[in-house]
């Protein structure tokens, strides 16, 4: 048993993945700032809830990889209930236009995807402690008692 194989590290590492894709949709979108007519693309907001279903469903994510849990079943305690059609992408990319769009259709703000990378990039650092701390202190747990 690995440590992928706990919930915990499972959503940990989902986000970890949804973070990176993150990263790289804006930095293509701050490559293309230039282009003539084109729209930057974001991912839709990380959710519990999307996440939940990706692992009820059993769906692969974006990234190709199963999902890190065992998964949670919906139940239906009445024939009247409707069980879920389709599990809600927590990665399915999403375009829209930032604040402002120049002449030539660039919709493109690099103020707005500087933000974007920032606030990124510091989900992924408190992402990766959460995750180095939940590992020394299963390493502490395992550890031969001393004495």
């Amino acid at each position: 048993m690995g440590p992928d194989d706990l919930p915990l590290f499972g959503m940990l590492k989902s986000r970890l993945g949804y973070l990176t894709e993150r990263q790289k949709l804006v930095a293509q979108n701050v490559a293309n700032a230039d282009t003539p007519g084109y729209r930057p693309s974001d991912l839709k907001t990380y959710s519990f809830q999307a996440s939940l279903m990706n692992q009820a469903s059993g769906s692969p994510y974006r990234g190709g990889v199963a999902a890190p849990t065992g998964g949670v079943r919906m139940m239906e305690t009445s024939a009247s209930h409707m069980a879920p059609s389709k599990a809600p992408s927590a990665w399915r990319a999403s375009a829209g236009t930032d604040s402002e769009v120049t002449l030539d259709g660039n919709a493109v703000s690099l103020e707005d995807q500087m933000l974007k990378m920032t606030d990124a990039r510091m989900n992924y650092d408190a992402a990766i402690s959460f995750y180095q701390k939940s590992m020394n202190m299963l390493r502490t747990a395992a550890r031969k008692p001393s004495g």
